[in-house]
This record gives C-alpha cells, structure tokens and sequence, in this order.
C-alpha cells in the first residue's frame, strides 16, 4: 500500500481543460484542480474566447496557457493540449462544475498502478444521474448501445468527460476531432485497437442546462453516433 500511495503521489498527471466562455466558473475549477491531491500539470486551452475568460486565464500561475486563434471547438482544444502534456498520465477536465476535480485521483489509480492503460469515470454506474435532461439520458443510452454492438465492449457511459490515458497511448492515437467527437473518436480508435477501458465510478456529477451554459447540442449526438461508425470501418 505504501508503495501504490507514492507511485500516486510521484506521478505526473496533466489535466488538459479546453476552455471556451466560461469566466463565470473557470477560477472555481481552477481552484477545485490545484486543490485534488495529486501531482499535477495544468494545460488550458482558451477556443478563442469572448467573455473574459481570456483576461482572467492570462493572469493565472502554475498554469501552461494555450490560447486558439479563431474557435474550431472543443475537440481542437483537447488536441492542442496533447500535443504539450508532459504528463505520465493525461486526464480532461471540462471548465464548468458538472465534474469534481477531487475524484480524478481515483480515476487515474487504474493507470498509475499498472492495471489499465484507459479509465473513465462513469456516470452510470449506479444508475441514472438526478437532474439530467431526459434528452441527455437517451442520447448517453444511445452511445452506450451503439458502442455495445459495433465494438462488443459493454460501457456504462461512452460520453464521459472524465477520460484518463496513459500519456504515450493518447499521443499515439491519430486524432482528428474538432468539436464534441472528441469523445466518440477517441473510444472508436482505442477500441478498434485492442485496447481495454476500465470504469471507475464516479459520485459527485453535477449537469447544468443550457440556461447555465451548456454548450452540447442535439446534433452533437448524432455527429457522435456517425463518429463511432465511421471509425469503426476506416481508419
């Protein structure tokens, strides 16, 4: 036990948070981030932008600040921030509060301790989260059966923001993503490639509406069924 609590405690994990209008939470998660007790690198990744988010970001230490030139999307974002991570292991964190940074040290345990190469934190594994949007409950069920039937791999929840990898794993992987495919792109190529993604599940799940900044579409739920299609028969 001592030796996995400081295999934990000297592991670097980069968190890579793709930020885009959220001034209004972006200092809470910060502190929420700095404050989880694990070793860490902070990548933010400013989409181009226009609230303030900027100004607040720019003044900000500890912090590896990244800023986009125009807004191609959250997916861009992610990979901006691969491409810098340093980290052992890489784990994205969104900029609102639906998700406790304090549980990304359980997430990544799987990782550091050798026992998986990907683990992401699972919404479902208890059931369904109080406050979800009907909507949201069908198109999270939805991904899960689509990934069921072409990959044969049972996931309780595919559209989880909590991703963790192992760092030359994710940097490996030839992702294109622009906007929300990130997520179904990254589950297509990993499962399409023989390898394994553990759950671990996670308690402190907050949704917000599109009232409090939501930014996920209708559309984005179909772009992500045809993302897990398309990845599973090319490359």
């Amino acid at each position: 036990m001592a030796v996995q609590a400081q295999m934990i405690e000297n592991t670097l994990v980069s968190v890579i948070i793709p930020v885009y209008n959220e001034a209004g939470t972006i200092l809470e998660i910060l502190r929420r981030v700095r404050a989880a007790a694990f070793r860490k690198e902070i990548i933010i990744v400013d989409d181009y932008s226009t609230d303030g988010t900027t100004e607040i970001l720019r003044g900000e230490p500890d912090v590896v600040y990244l800023r986009n030139e125009f807004n191609p999307g959250k997916g861009s974002a992610v990979r901006t921030g691969i491409k810098v991570a340093s980290g052992e292991v890489i784990i994205i964190q969104d900029a609102d509060l639906e998700y406790d940074p304090g549980e990304i040290p359980r997430i990544v345990r799987p990782i550091i301790e050798g026992r998986a190469e990907v683990s992401y934190g699972s919404r479902f594994l208890r059931g369904m989260p109080e406050k979800m949007a009907l909507l949201n409950k069908i198109a999270n069920q939805l991904l899960v059966w689509v990934v069921r039937i072409l990959f044969g791999t049972r996931l309780s929840d595919e559209a989880t923001c909590y991703k963790a990898f192992r760092g030359d794993l994710l940097k490996s992987l030839d992702l294109r993503c622009e906007r929300f495919e990130f997520c179904p792109e990254v589950t297509a190529r990993l499962l399409k490639g023989g390898h394994k993604i553990h759950e671990v599940e996670i308690f402190n799940y907050r949704p917000r509406n599109r009232e409090k900044g939501k930014k996920i579409r209708w559309s984005d739920g179909v772009e992500a069924v045809y993302t897990l299609f398309k990845y599973r028969f090319t490359d």
